[in-house]
């Protein structure tokens, strides 16, 4: 199975070269023109050089946009028939992928996906007759002037910016400068090497507070190295879980109809009406194609169907900033329902395998257990030998014993596989 939950996700190796080379050959068969833009990782360049070379080998024309986050290429992707984002999101720097969008900027169904999992070992070329050509795109300005039509920062309002010298680096310290905002950034320097880990979760990002009340800043925005994720603080220096994001967002916009993931808080049910999906921004948007207004999931990917249909993280800096500069946010925080929540990853072998052992008709979609109280998601990893268990229960006992029952099911299942 060659995609995961977002995309292809994979350690850098000559294989992945030669995978990139096969994807560009078989997308640029049935699309064309194609958008191709990378991130700034040291591997990039020669993976997007050879999904580039791909596409034109089957006569496509190539719109090559260079650094950009992978928002930005599926924005632009409205210029093209499909794009191409070359990026392995969060992963640390000897992983790298792909990842493909349709021009509504939704990623590439399971149906495409599919398709293309199986006509590449039949990948060919053109004739020589017709061998494609390259032209340079600017995927950044449409994307930046769309969000700033869509959000209004308070002029000289105190901002913390870490771009985790990822894609953003290139786009959203311009973008919340421009909106007014008075940004101190952090990591902004693409690189292709991590001053952090490239994932924005708390335990990565220890500078932020103090840097928060040294400053006076009114909140804080973090991306991952793409640029895909937005994760943010409070003006007291505090980390909002992303299930609190969530509902924050919801409140902010306006929207009844919230579609997230099975892994989600139960507390966003109480803000608005909910459609849930297995856990991966590719499924959230393709649920919102046919409902709700906003989606989300808590790993920090907010969709936005009113800009595109691919997790935005500029635009949801640009947003937060927006609010920000309108609501204390440690005040709005206060006002909404929370369940403790228990996340643990477990570092284990033939993890797919384990799943299907428990039932899961999909190892990444994964497996819920839920009682009327709580509920325990067990799901493996798309990228890494791990399996991640989320829990949630009205209580912190409840969250034990459900965190508990997923992890007795894990042990049992690997008892049987040895």
């Amino acid at each position: 199975m060659l995609f995961g939950s977002s995309g292809i996700r994979r350690l850098y190796t000559q294989d992945l070269i030669g995978l990139a080379l096969q994807v560009g050959m078989v997308t640029g068969s049935s699309a064309g023109p194609v958008l191709v833009g990378r991130d700034c990782r040291t591997t990039s360049p020669l993976l997007s050089a050879a999904v580039t070379a791909g596409l034109c080998s089957t006569g496509c024309t190539v719109f090559s946009a260079g650094i950009a986050p992978t928002p930005s290429i599926a924005y632009g992707c409205r210029f093209a028939r499909a794009s191409c984002m070359v990026t392995a999101s969060h992963n640390p720097e000897p992983y790298n992928g792909l990842k493909l969008f349709n021009p509504d900027g939704s990623s590439f169904s399971p149906a495409q996906q599919n398709d293309i999992e199986t006509r590449i070992p039949d990948a060919s070329s053109a004739d020589w007759l017709v061998q494609g050509s390259v032209r340079s795109f600017d995927a950044l300005t449409p994307h930046r002037k769309a969000i700033l039509d869509k959000t209004e920062i308070r002029s000289g309002l105190p901002v913390i910016l870490d771009c985790g010298n990822g894609a953003g680096s290139v786009l959203t310290p311009h973008l919340l400068s421009e909106a007014g905002a008075k940004v101190t950034s952090l990591h902004a320097d693409p690189s292709g090497w991590f001053s952090r880990p490239s994932e924005p979760l708390e335990e990565n990002l220890h500078s932020i507070p103090s840097l928060i009340r040294s400053t006076g800043a009114r909140c804080a925005v973090v991306h991952d190295g793409d640029a895909d994720r937005m994760m943010a603080f409070d003006e007291t220096g505090a980390y909002i879980p992303g299930d609190l994001l969530l509902i924050l967002f919801a409140r902010y916009l306006g929207a009844e109809h919230v579609v997230t993931t099975y892994d989600a808080s139960m507390a966003v049910e109480e803000v608005a009406e909910v459609k849930r999906t297995p856990v991966g921004d590719a499924y959230v948007s393709e649920q919102l194609l046919r409902w709700g207004e906003f989606g989300g999931e808590p790993s920090g990917a907010w969709i936005f169907p009113d800009i595109s249909y691919c997790p935005d993280g500029p635009y949801a800096a640009a947003l937060f900033c927006e609010m920000a500069g309108e609501w204390t946010i440690s005040e709005e925080l206060k006002t909404i329902p929370r369940y403790p929540i228990l996340r643990r990853s477990l570092d284990v072998d033939h993890s797919h395998d384990i799943l299907y052992a428990l039932g899961a008709a999909n190892p990444t979609d994964g497996l819920r257990i839920e009682t009327e109280d709580g509920w325990c998601l067990v799901r493996a990893s798309g990228t890494e030998p791990r399996i991640r268990l989320t829990a949630e229960g009205k209580t912190r006992e409840i969250a034990g014993a459900m965190m508990a029952k997923g992890e007795e099911l894990v042990r049992m299942a690997r008892q049987g596989e040895a």
